[in-house]
Formats: C-alpha cells, structure tokens, sequence
C-alpha cells in the first residue's frame, strides 16, 4: 500500500497574510483578525451604473478594470491605478481598493483604470513592472474605446505602497521608450505620477522604521522586511533600484525622463523617512515633485474603510488626500 503524501511544510510566513510551503506553493488566506476580512472581499464589475460608475473588466494581458462614470464625461483624465500589497498580496479588484478609487473617480472627475498584478514569490520582480508597462501599452491600443471617452494626454500613474514603486519604475521605463522612439506613446501621454507612501527603502533601518508604535495591519515590519525579501529579484536586497531608486545602485536620477511627480507621505508611516530622502533626491536631480505631507495618520491609512467612516481623523485625512490629487491633477 502505497504510503500517504507527506505533509507540505511552511517555510515562511507573513504577519497573517501568506504563507510559503516548502513544494513552493503559496497560500494568502487571510489569518489575521475577522474584522479585516470585508476590506480583501472581491468587487464584481457592473455593467449597470451603481452610484454613478460602470465597472468593466477588460480580459488580457493584464486584466485592467475601468471605473466608468456615468453618464460619460467630456474628455476627462485617466488614472492608470497599481495596488499595492508589497508585490506580494492583495488584488485590483479589493473592496479596500474600490472604496477610494471609485471614490476618487467621482470627486475629480476622471476614469479610474486599475490593473492585475503578477504576485511574487511565484512572479517575482520585475514581472509587476513589466505587467504595468503592459498595461499602459494596452491604453495606447485601446484607442478606438477611450478617444471618446477620455483624454488621452492626461493620463496619470497612481499607486499605493509598493504600487508607487510601480508608479516611479513605469514613468521612467516610459519616458525611455520616448527618447529611443519618439512618438511610440502616441495618442497617450504620461502627464504625472502620483505616488502614496511608496514602498522605499534601504538596507538599514530608517529612524521612523524604529517606531514600532506606527504599525498597523497595513504595514508591519514583518511586512516590510519579508515581502519585500519574496519580492525582489533571488538575491537581492532592499538596496536594489527597485526599492532604493535613490542608491548608489540606481541609475542616476538626473538621466531619468519624469512626469511631474505628487508624492504623499503619512506622518506615522514606518518608511517615511526613506520616502522623503526619495523626493529630496528627484528634487535635487532636477524633477519636479511635489510633497503632500499628511498629520496623524499611518500608512495607507485611506484603504481602511471602517476608520474612513468613523474615525473623524481618518475620515478627514482622506477627504483633504482626495481634493490634494484633484488639484494636482487639475494643474497638470
């Protein structure tokens, strides 16, 4: 009689939400407190309007959703979005995610389109920089559906956490296909990037990485260290141009091709001080960034949809995030 299968054996894990097994398969059942489960539920695109937005899944490589608003507006931007989740967990379609995009699609106006990453371990970078270079590709091509619909000349790059990473990595991959092929992004231009607590770092530990106070669901040192350990090319550390593109590893900044740049920063964010060192190294390379500095709030703080209605703090946190990426997009 044939002996039973051994027994898969974790070899890694993650504050509650992953676990790698030794035959490297990876499971991202939520393990953590119940009360957090509503934020991972799955949103199912809706043809029919629900609170003035259409959501449409358009099937591909990559998936992208689109946050139509309804009725269709004149020429409005288009906000090319990336989740966040430490290229590791988390999905576009997330009620976390939905909450403030669908959100931020009504208030600016804009069409809101939101992309299906590759998850490391089993796709490690750079798979979800190149899925987002995919991505803005199939904008351009879709032509035809969105010249109607949208601007194409104001199309912004917004991201969350490790999706900001994605935001800096995407504008400059862009900005080099454009000098080597004039006009390859045509109709489409990349006139900003938003990039909300991005997920950068280094080797050693920032003095706001010691606040062991500031941790929350959203982001623990765990977190930081392990995802970004799975994320991350075999062998490589968090000094790497995709974690550290102010290092000495990194291209140098000055030869980089960037859109005006908002970069949001939480006061309690662990990593906030290797995102500042992050925009003082743009500014002094000669980009344009701006700063949107915010008081009493945590990383990712607006995904919480339970703290957004009924923290006050949260709640107005949020409300002063969105009307700073309306402005930034309005001037641009």
């Amino acid at each position: 009689m044939a002996s039973p299968p051994a027994a898969k054996r974790v070899i890694d894990q993650v504050s509650g939400w992953l676990r790698v097994f030794d035959d490297g398969s990876v499971d991202r059942t939520w393990t953590g407190p119940s009360e957090a489960l509503p934020l991972m539920s799955s949103v199912p695109a809706h043809y029919s309007p629900i609170d003035g937005l259409s959501l449409v899944d358009l099937p591909g490589n990559p998936t992208l959703r689109f946050y139509l608003p309804s009725p269709p507006l004149l020429n409005p931007p288009i906000l090319l979005h990336f989740h966040g989740g430490g290229f590791c967990i988390s999905n576009f379609s997330w009620l976390m995610y939905h909450q403030f995009y669908s959100r931020l699609a009504r208030s600016l106006p804009s069409i809101v389109v939101s992309v299906d990453l590759p998850l490391a371990p089993e796709h490690r970078l750079p798979a979800a920089y190149h899925a987002a270079f995919q991505a803005l590709l199939r904008l351009r091509d879709a032509t035809p559906l969105l010249s109607s619909q949208a601007d194409l000349t104001r199309v912004f790059l917004i991201g969350d956490s490790s999706g900001a990473n994605i935001v800096h990595e995407l504008a400059a991959m862009a900005g080099r296909a454009e000098e080597n092929e004039p006009g390859f992004w045509g109709p489409v231009k990349v006139s900003g990037g938003v990039a909300i607590h991005p997920g950068f770092v280094r080797s050693t530990r920032s003095a706001s990485e010691t606040r062991l106070e500031w941790q929350t669901p959203f982001l623990t040192l765990d977190m930081l260290d392990k995802f970004l350990a799975l994320g991350l090319p075999e062998g490589q550390g968090k000094d790497h141009p995709y974690t550290c593109p102010m290092g000495v590893a990194a291209p140098p900044m000055e030869g980089l091709k960037m859109p005006p740049m908002m970069v949001v920063v939480a006061e309690k964010d662990l990593i906030r001080d290797t995102e500042m060192e992050y925009c003082e190294a743009m500014k002094k390379a000669g980009k344009e960034v701006e700063v949107f500095f915010q008081t009493d709030v945590g990383h990712s703080f607006y995904l919480n949809k339970s703290a957004v209605d009924e923290d006050e703090i949260t709640g107005k946190r949020t409300e002063e995030l969105i009307l700073a990426i309306k402005d930034f997009v309005d001037r641009h």
